[in-house]
């Protein structure tokens, strides 16, 4: 049967401590190992970008792949062809957690331009710890700022 699904994540996560490691000249192979996981895994992609301490994935998510186990194998693959390439020298490591938000179909193309203009809007407004806990907020979700940014 052919899938009639809807699952629209916007996934955020960090460099362990917020390391400010991810080089702009390099951070474009990162998204494409990033993106060639995520097809393989029959995720829709509409959008993955970031700045020197952490990521915005937008994507379709594949009603049979747990989310849990899908930002396990994005994390444990880009650190392994992190290191392996050395693209980002001074990288340490994700950090433990993520944040992943759920969407309606009607906010995709916003959050493909919030997220497209991450280096602008962290230039202009929030840095990395503002703007998580204006997203959790935003989706309701009750957190302790004490485990957050373990």
């Amino acid at each position: 049967m052919p899938r009639y699904t809807s699952i629209l994540y916007q996934i955020v996560y960090s460099t362990k401590h917020r390391n400010p490691c991810m080089l702009k000249s390099t951070r474009r192979r990162l998204y494409a190992h990033l993106n060639g996981i995520l097809v393989n895994k029959k995720c829709h992609v509409y959008r993955i970008n970031g700045v020197e301490d952490h990521l915005h994935i937008l994507i379709d998510l594949h009603p049979m792949i747990p989310l849990s186990m899908l930002i396990k194998d994005l994390k444990l693959s880009s650190s392994e062809m992190i290191k392996e390439t050395g693209i980002f020298p001074d990288f340490e490591g994700w950090q433990i957690g993520y944040g992943a938000f759920t969407y309606s179909p009607g906010a995709k193309f916003n959050l493909i331009e919030y997220i497209k203009n991450q280096e602008e809007h962290h230039r202009k407004k929030e840095n990395f710890e503002e703007e998580f806990i204006r997203l959790l907020e935003e989706n309701e979700i009750e957190y302790d700022l004490k485990y957050v940014f373990e």
